[in-house]
């Protein structure tokens, strides 16, 4: 049984770090990210570095204006704007943020489309749905892992969080890494989830201090059906979260999966390595779990290639 919402306020209240804390939000301008983001400000009183990176500066100001006023004066609340969908702006957007801290406490990774569209590609030649679910997060998290050592050295928290869907992937196609030739909507719905799980063990493995986390969030009304670029999605969303719609008793609110998921972040996730985190913010270990050491390491090579010949 779940544990009450009520419970878990109480719990991410409870965090009160002795330094300053730096949290990124990517993709924390919308959704999931911008719940678990708004929790951590409230949880924090403000007093602390938050950074949100996406492509509405006009929803991440008005999101930064509704955090609580820090009482700090080494707190600051900022915005960099970046299209994750293309590898060069994530390639870029690292030193922009170097430029405004040195340490990260916490990257949170949430970007993400909902489309019934097949094959998309960027003009970089990755289809865009699994360059938002997959490339860009591990191009950030390469990218940001100097910051993320400079708060471990100095003995704070140093943990990476991909919101997407552990537990709900599949087996992974080594012959087709990318799917650019066997692409389809239930392909990369099962196969994106299982590269996020290899992501974080391979992060894991090769940085060993720090925590590389995947988590899987639940049905959350966001606003990701109505932003949705297809039309049934669009009015499909309108329908399941209408007041009068039974369904939308089902979903979790995107303030609650924010604080379930921040439960997760600060307090499930306990040690180094790699973690598996559920709708509540529980540990779910190895779960429908579809890894394995010969596809961590060849989805490794692919996503070098991938991400660094578009750079």
């Amino acid at each position: 049984m779940a544990t009450s919402i009520a419970t878990i306020r109480a719990l991410n209240a409870s965090f009160s770090p002795s330094y300053l804390p730096c949290a990124v939000f990517v993709g924390g301008t919308s959704g999931i990210g911008q719940g678990m983001a708004e929790a951590f400000a409230r949880h924090t009183k403000g007093n602390a570095h938050i950074i949100l990176v996406g492509r509405n500066s006009s929803a991440a100001e008005s999101i930064i204006a509704s955090f609580p006023q820090p009482t700090s004066s080494s707190a600051k609340h900022e915005f960099i704007a970046c299209d994750v969908s293309l590898m060069r702006n994530v390639q870029q957007t690292p030193q922009e943020l170097f430029s405004r801290t040195s340490k990260i406490n916490f990257l949170v990774l949430s970007p993400g489309i909902l489309s019934l569209n097949g094959r998309e590609e960027t003009e970089e030649g990755i289809d865009r749905k699994m360059a938002l679910h997959y490339y860009a997060r591990w191009k950030f998290i390469h990218g940001l892992i100097p910051a993320l050592f400079k708060a471990k050295e100095a003995g704070e928290d140093a943990k990476v969080f991909s919101v997407l869907g552990a537990g709900k992937g599949g087996k992974v196609d080594l012959d087709d890494l990318g799917l650019k030739k066997t692409f389809s909507l239930s392909a990369a719905a099962l196969q994106v989830p299982t590269y996020n799980d290899l992501m974080t063990e391979e992060y894991a493995s090769r940085y060993p201090s720090l925590s590389f986390v995947h988590a899987y969030p639940g049905w959350v009304r966001t606003n990701i059906g109505s932003a949705s670029p297809s039309p049934v999605l669009r009015v499909a969303n309108k329908l399941a979260t209408s007041r009068l719609s039974p369904l939308s008793y089902l979903a979790t609110t995107q303030g609650d999966a924010g604080e379930y998921l921040l439960n997760g972040l600060l307090n499930t996730v306990s040690g180094s390595g790699a973690w598996r985190i559920g709708e509540h913010g529980e540990d779910i270990g190895k779960t429908r779990y579809f890894g394995d050491n010969e596809s961590r390491h060849k989805l490794w090579e692919h996503t070098v290639l991938a991400t660094s010949s578009n750079a």
